[in-house]
């Protein structure tokens, strides 16, 4: 009776919970085997099936037994081996193929056909062959190191003695010295072994301290060629490629005079795997060829040995840290430049490519829509398929701004990775007084038409009502494009912009004290009285705000909808410079960096809010809870059941409790009972939490962060359709870059702080340092240091 048997060939890797074998030449395969097959006729089909010559590659056949429990695999050794084998596969339960290890006869030439090799009479191949390196024993295509996985071992019938110190040799042929079978290898056009001796470390010689050998795998041409550099590195040593193609990589020691040597190739034509062949560790060169600052050092080695520090964070060492990381950690002399591209080669490998950013862009978005529902991504691109902009809104935020006052921070702020650009943010506050991002996106520059898309966006998932307050600077760009595209929301300058504006402009900082007191103050008649004194000291300032901005923009008590407490645009600025250092990331891992920034916080104040006791938020009940002190002793009587009258204090007021109004206006605007709205409530019996606006309640709080934001996961777990995949987005055209650093701070706002310029340490001049001096010492230009001589 015959029967179908599945196997594979590449290696076993072991596993926390198993041991798993990865395939590496084309995948599952199937060949049909009589149930009393031999173990050599079932070897035979399987090297008839992957196309192995006998001569040059070996077969170890294993499989791991279908037990509930983790077990190394079980090689066959003999037909019993084989028929358990098959029983087994008869139970459902065993789903694992057979594993094939494929290995490379020439490794230990010596086992092939019991054959014993002899030494050479004439003494030509004393030492090394001429050729030794040059020699190809594996006929296949020229490439590419993964680690080296553990590998099963295998299993031949060689006999072996044990020599004085018990290790295992093999038993020569009578009349013949032992050789090291590692190094015994077949000449080219010979079918006669030649002996190869070993080269030890001694006093003049010097060990690699590496753990290579010959026989050991790795994935692919390219991490065999990492290994080499890190060894090479930490030994202080350089080596030079003798041979490179797509299979086949020899190299040596920069010294011609050095034994040191590495050859290898791939295992088989259709692998990517290759074997070390041949392989000498050991240096016989003087150790004036020993070099720290070698060729081996590339920014690539460098990139990829300190991409780790990479990850998970937003900033890493810089490029005095990687020289750092170089020189402590790899043994390495590097300059400032090389340090400065390998940690940008990192920020590649970590982050990816900015032009693989644009065309990932559809799938990141596909996959951000597939997993947080609801959520709203937009990406215009020009004529020729160039990226312009994008807009993204995730799901959860949008349901959560029901539960959110109805006022928005609008602003941008530049980027600094390779496309530039403006990342534009939309947020408001929750009942807490925190950031509660709404909406991103990333703009070309801060222009009408810009933020007339970002706006339009905006508006299909926030809606445009009269509850609606837009804060923003008086940028005229976004300005006009307020207007345009809101028709019902009000629009609210930032009062700090305005400050700001004030100081530049009239030079009058000691009016800020005022100016503060006439936008926080609730009423009308109190406005006056401050705008009064303005006008009195500087009346181009009182000009300015009340005809340039308007009394409507900036003031509190005349703007004509609710801004209740949020007379600036922080919450904006603190959205900006908590990404101050992912503003030079691609444009997917910056919003990767927001996505777990935002899931961060969903989940964070979820816990908050699950663990408040009180009826409103922390931030609202330690507000709430100095009015009650300040309400004891107020006179408070009844004008009708809804209406009191509350005295003592600075200020009386006059409270409806059912309309939720006072006559000082704070109950009013920020809909948080004021100490008469206390009093009144504590008279009428009814509890001061029902005047209190839902907004501010635990209940709001935490059904607005009561869903969750999900990662898109790993690309490669990406579930996307072709349509998507294929949609085309081209990196927007930029300008030609400036010659110099890439600047990476942007200019102050009107108003800013500036920080001192920088003085000469040779001239006590402002302004340059001292390598850019071109003073003569003792110049009288500026001050000069008193350590200078006359």
């Amino acid at each position: 009776m015959k029967v179908v048997l599945f196997f594979e060939a590449g290696n076993w890797e072991e596993l926390e919970d198993r041991w798993e074998f990865r395939g590496d030449l084309g995948g599952l395969k199937s060949i049909l085997v009589q149930e009393e097959i031999s173990l050599r006729g079932l070897i035979d089909k399987i090297y008839a099936k992957l196309g192995l010559s006998k001569d040059t590659m070996d077969l170890v056949l294993s499989y791991t037994p279908p037990l509930n429990k983790k077990c190394s695999p079980l090689v066959l050794k003999d037909d019993e081996d084989v028929a358990a084998l098959l029983a087994s596969r008869s139970d459902s339960t065993c789903k694992i193929p057979l594993g094939v290890t494929v290995e490379p006869t020439e490794v230990c030439a010596y086992e092939k056909s019991g054959q014993e090799s002899s030494d050479d009479t004439d003494g030509s191949h004393d030492g090394f062959r001429e050729n030794y390196f040059d020699v190809d024993y594996c006929d296949s295509e020229p490439t590419d190191v993964g680690s080296s996985r553990q590998t099963l071992p295998v299993f031949r019938n060689v006999e072996r003695t044990s020599n004085d110190n018990g290790a295992s040799a093999t038993q020569p042929a009578e009349g013949n010295p032992p050789v090291d079978p590692l190094l015994q290898v077949t000449g080219a056009g010979s079918d006669e072994p030649v002996n190869v001796p070993t080269i030890e470390a001694s006093d003049s010689t010097f060990s690699d301290g590496s753990d290579l050998h010959e026989g050991k795998y790795f994935n692919t041409k390219k991490h065999l060629k990492r290994k080499l550099s890190d060894i090479a590195m930490k030994g202080n040593f350089e080596f030079r490629t003798r041979k490179s193609n797509r299979s086949l990589w020899v190299i040596e020691c920069i010294d011609p005079n050095c034994s040191w040597r590495l050859r290898a190739s791939k295992i088989v034509p259709e692998s990517t795997k290759f074997v070390i062949r041949k392989y000498v560790g050991v240096h016989s060169c003087s150790l004036l060829n020993r070099n720290a600052n070698h060729r081996q050092a590339t920014y690539v080695v460098i990139g990829e040995q300190v991409a780790p520090q990479y990850v998970g964070v937003e900033k890493g060492p810089g490029p005095k840290g990687v020289q750092t990381f170089a020189r402590t950690e790899l043994g390495a002399q590097i300059s400032y430049y090389k340090a400065w591209r390998g940690r940008k080669h990192a920020h590649t490998l970590i982050r990816g490519s900015p032009e693989q950013s644009f065309h990932v862009l559809p799938s990141y978005f596909h996959m951000l829509e597939k997993l947080n529902p609801g959520t709203v991504t937009r990406i215009e691109v020009d004529g020729e398929s160039r990226f312009k902009y994008l807009f993204l809104a995730f799901g959860v935020a949008i349901r959560g701004f029901r539960y959110m006052r109805k006022v928005v921070g609008i602003d941008g702020t530049f980027l600094k990775g390779q496309y530039r650009g403006i990342l534009l943010v939309a947020t408001t506050q929750d009942g807490n007084g925190q950031c509660y991002p709404l909406a991103w996106g990333i703009v070309d520059s801060e222009n009408e038409d810009a933020w007339s898309w970002f706006l339009t966006q905006l508006k299909e998932i926030i809606g445009d009502t009269d509850e609606l307050a837009l804060i923003s600077d008086r940028a005229p760009s976004i300005k006009k494009a307020i207007s345009t595209v809101f028709e019902k929301a009000h629009h609210g300058a930032c009062a700090w912009h305005v400050a700001q504006n004030i100081k530049n402009t009239f030079k009058c900082a000691d009016i800020m004290g005022s100016y503060w007191s006439v936008v926080n103050t609730y009423r009308c008649e109190d406005f006056t009285g401050y705008m009064i004194e303005i006008s009195n000291r500087y009346p181009r300032v009182a000009e300015y705000l009340e005809n340039e901005v308007g009394f409507e923009k900036w003031s509190r008590c005349h703007y004509p909808g609710l801004r209740y407490n949020i007379m600036t645009t922080n919450m904006v600025e603190s959205l900006n410079n908590m990404l101050v250092n992912a503003r030079d990331f691609p444009y997917v891992a910056l919003l990767d960096i927001i996505q777990e920034k935002m899931s961060k916080w969903w989940n964070d104040r979820r816990i908050v809010a699950t663990a408040i006791t009180t009826p409103l938020t922390p931030s609202r009940e330690s507000e709430l809870r100095p009015r009650f002190a300040q309400s004891n002793g107020r006179h408070t009587s009844q004008f009708n059941p809804i209406t009191y009258h509350v005295k003592g204090g600075e200020l009386e007021g006059v409270v409806d409790i059912f309309n939720k109004m006072c006559t000082c206006k704070e109950f009013d605007i920020d809909k948080l009972p004021c100490v008469h709205a206390v009093a009144a409530a504590h008279h009428a019996q009814v509890s001061v939490y029902n005047l209190v606006s839902p907004y501010y309640t635990k209940e709001y709080y935490l059904l607005a962060y009561g869903e969750t934001i999900y990662p898109v996961g790993s690309q490669s777990q990406w579930d996307v359709p072709n349509e998507v995949v294929t949609r085309i987005v081209l990196p927007r055209e930029v300008k030609e870059k400036k010659r110099g650093r890439p600047k990476t701070s942007r200019f102050p706002s009107v108003g800013e702080f500036r920080k001192r310029k920088n003085r000469c340490g040779k001239c006590g001049a402002y302004g340059h340092y001292k390598k850019k001096c071109n003073s003569q010492i003792g110049s009288t230009e500026g001050n000069p240091p008193t350590n200078v001589p006359g």
